[in-house]
């Protein structure tokens, strides 16, 4: 099961990634644009996530998924880390939200970031 070091570690793994306190809670950036969080207790992370997307994981998966009501107007969703698979999804979770983060020329230097299994 993987755990907020784990997030941490693959995060900081990501091209022009840094880690930002904000909100009282660990925040992951790439160029300066906010990916990833760890919210609360850090069992749980929340990433960016279109919309559309978002409302099929929350219903195809509501144990894992979920939105947090601050967070509904937005473009995130928030997975429980006990709920995943194992650290092959944490990585495709992240590298996907770091990929619609990411400015185009990391976009265009990391083309199998963000894509299933692409390490």
């Amino acid at each position: 099961m993987p755990d907020a070091e784990d997030v941490r570690r693959i995060a900081l793994s990501l091209p022009d990634t840094t880690e930002k306190i904000a909100w009282s809670m660990p925040t992951f950036r790439v160029a300066g644009k906010m990916f990833a969080t760890l919210p609360e207790d850090e069992t749980s992370l929340a990433v960016r996530c279109p919309k559309e997307e978002r409302d099929e994981l929350v219903m195809a998966e509501p144990g894992k998924f979920w939105i947090a009501d601050h967070e509904a107007q937005f473009a995130w969703v928030r997975a429980r880390l006990a709920a995943l698979e194992d650290e092959a999804e944490l990585r495709d979770i992240l590298a996907d939200s770091w990929r619609q983060a990411a400015p185009p020329r990391l976009l265009d230097a990391y083309p199998e970031l963000g894509l299933p299994g692409g390490r």
